[in-house]
């Protein structure tokens, strides 16, 4: 079979297409035949070895497909049964045998590109809205990359749950993607200094909490948007990784929260997972959830993807397809 591997890291050139032998399901596991791979920011953190993987490695975490084969022991899922997973490595071929208790169903509506889309950005939404800063009516959050395939999802998710939504974005272009996801303010941060609009926004009472997956170039003013005991949520670095950062600076600025959650710790049971994965296909059928699908590029071009994502075109989810 095809697959996209990494023998050393490096910039996208290091992704290399090349044929494997196919993967077969050991106990536990089932071969899941891939229809759509998702491509995400932490595929590219570990192409560059910031989460170093031993090479060479089959990159992507996240797919969606059909159940072709099931190892020993297997009666959760069945040959036939259409599937998604994320977090589990080798996404980003054509076949990949994946333990049977990261996989969840997907039902009748959802196709296989959508689902794809949803396993980790999807995913890390709802555990961000829900859970890491439970959102409630009333708050205020500030949501940087607010048309990206997280941000979107953020927005709509917050906006359910009853929040008001402030979101940055580069161009007009991503601002009316995100005014349609629903963020009631939008700042073009390539205009305008975005610390300063969200204290005029807030009539400089600050926000609850920044949710942040852009990282060095806004954690410092991320952190000065914040009213007295906000959260700061770093869940991503598309621009690079914050700097050391000594913790005194959150006692200065009002006993500030700062955390730095990542989508494992929050599917750490099979009952978390399928929860979240529930909610998020459930809410998608019922059209509560748009999921906007940006670009698909073929498996073959893997490393065009990987550019795409790295220059911040993206007005969506990004789709590898075998």
């Amino acid at each position: 079979m095809k697959a996209i591997r990494v023998h050393e890291f490096g910039d996208a050139q290091a992704l290399r297409y090349e044929d494997v032998a196919d993967p077969q399901p050991g106990a536990g596991e089932a071969l899941i035949a891939v229809e759509a791979a998702g491509v995400n920011f932490i595929d590219i953190y570990h192409r560059l070895g910031w989460y170093p993987l031993k090479t060479p490695f089959i990159v992507g975490l996240e797919a969606a497909g059909v159940v072709e084969a099931v190892g020993e022991g297997v009666t959760e899922v069945n040959v036939g049964d259409r599937v998604a997973f994320g977090m589990t490595n080798n996404a980003y071929a054509e076949k990949v045998a994946v333990p049977v208790r990261h996989l969840v169903p997907v039902p009748a509506g959802i196709s296989a590109q959508q689902a794809a889309a949803v396993m980790i950005q999807g995913l890390t939404a709802h555990y961000l809205s829900c859970d890491t800063f439970p959102l409630q009516p009333g708050h205020t959050a500030l949501i940087h990359a607010a048309a990206g395939g997280t941000g979107a999802l953020l927005v709509q998710i917050a906006k359910k749950r009853g929040a008001r939504v402030i979101g940055t974005v580069s161009t007009a272009e991503k601002e009316a993607l995100a005014r349609e996801a629903g963020a009631d303010e939008v700042i073009r941060y390539t205009e305008v200094d975005f610390e300063t609009a969200v204290k005029e926004l807030t009539k400089g009472q600050g926000v609850e909490v920044v949710y942040d997956s852009v990282g060095k170039d806004t954690f410092d003013k991320s952190l000065n948007c914040l009213k007295l005991r906000g959260y700061l949520v770093l869940f991503g670095q598309a621009s690079g990784q914050v700097e050391p950062f000594d913790p005194q600076i959150l006692n200065r600025k009002g006993s500030l929260f700062l955390t730095r959650p990542s989508l494992g710790a929050y599917v750490a049971t099979r009952e978390e997972l399928l929860g979240r994965a529930h909610d998020i296909f459930t809410w998608m059928n019922a059209g509560e959830l748009t999921v906007r699908i940006d670009k698909t590029f073929p498996l073959s071009e893997a490393a065009e993807a990987h550019r795409y994502m790295e220059a911040r075109k993206t007005q969506g989810k990004v789709l590898l397809i075998p």
